[in-house]
């Protein structure tokens, strides 16, 4: 009897209680992703961080696979690979950590969760049918963000923010063109040995560009912190928070699971405040709650609409 009690137990945590504990994780780490970024390219170039980075994440997943012998993709999957390797990698990350060398960690966040409204723009621009309820939470999050930037007026004048502003939008652009073709294309292999792939193939992709353009600096002369910061993104980012946000991904219904995209900004913001000091301002504040508010309106016009569909098969 106790042994029954004990079994049903824990059969009720790895239900419940492990997918939880795995969203905690991607809501807090994934936060903090933004901060270490940010910490590493203020002594290396951003775009060799993040193609390190991958390199040594992907290197990580593909060798644990090729140990346990998992079958390897074939034929058309390898083009999925390719291209979601280019949009979600090279693109997205790279030029979203690029970002963060000019603008702060937290508002490199909150641009970096704005990808639902690309989404939506898509999918009008291809002629499908949009709700009101997406178009008011667009409409929401537009607000929010304008009243973040109000305070950065003066700050356009600047380049260099000009700059990091452009390369977050347009990371945000490609992660929201990347998760359509991962919806579209939906891949029949393991997800995390064709995640690790991915990386690999993006880590050539951009330590080539570097090396082809001489924007890198020699491995020797980078220096400790941008190593903690490489290690940091690596183990906590790229392998167990991933790992965690997959599962959770597949144990918790999507208006659970998208959660972290929510709290990820707040944890940034309140970081960037406390380790480097970044101003966390009545506009950053306020603007963010708009900007968030707005963006789970659109994320749940989406799944409104998808279940609709399905109810209706």
């Amino acid at each position: 009897m106790r042994a029954r009690i004990q079994n049903a137990f824990l059969s009720k945590i790895n239900s419940i209680g492990l997918p939880i504990l795995a969203l905690c994780w991607v809501s807090f780490f994934w936060g903090t992703t933004w901060i270490a970024s940010k910490e590493g390219v203020k002594h290396m170039p951003a775009f060799q961080l993040a193609g390190i980075r991958q390199g040594i994440g992907g290197i990580i997943y593909v060798s644990y696979f090729l140990f346990k012998k998992t079958p390897w993709p074939k034929g058309k999957q390898w083009k999925t690979i390719l291209i979601l390797s280019v949009l979600n990698f090279v693109f997205s990350n790279g030029l979203s950590t690029w970002g963060v060398k000019y603008i702060s960690s937290g508002l490199g966040a909150i641009i970096g969760a704005i990808f639902p409204l690309w989404i939506v723009i898509i999918m009008l621009f291809r002629g499908e049918k949009i709700n009101r309820l997406s178009i008011l939470g667009m409409m929401v999050s537009f607000g929010g963000i304008c009243f973040i930037f109000y305070e950065h007026l003066a700050d356009f004048i600047n380049p260099d923010f000009r700059f990091g502003i452009f390369l977050s939008l347009f990371s945000t652009i490609t992660w929201a063109f990347g998760s359509l073709y991962t919806k579209k294309k939906a891949a029949s292999f393991n997800p995390y040995l064709g995640l690790g792939l991915q990386m690999v193939i993006s880590s050539t992709f951009i330590l080539m560009i570097t090396e082809a353009t001489d924007t890198g600096v020699s491995i020797t002369t980078i220096p400790a912190h941008s190593w903690w910061a490489i290690g940091y993104l690596v183990i906590v980012g790229s392998v167990f928070t991933y790992i965690a946000f997959i599962y959770a991904l597949q144990k918790l219904p999507p208006e659970i699971s998208s959660i972290y995209a929510y709290i990820n900004p707040i944890v940034a913001v309140l970081f960037g405040t406390l380790i480097f000091g970044e101003p966390l301002t009545f506009f950053i504040a306020v603007g963010g709650i708009i900007t968030l508010c707005g963006l789970y309106l659109v994320n749940y016009s989406i799944r409104k609409a998808k279940t609709e569909g399905e109810n209706l098969r």
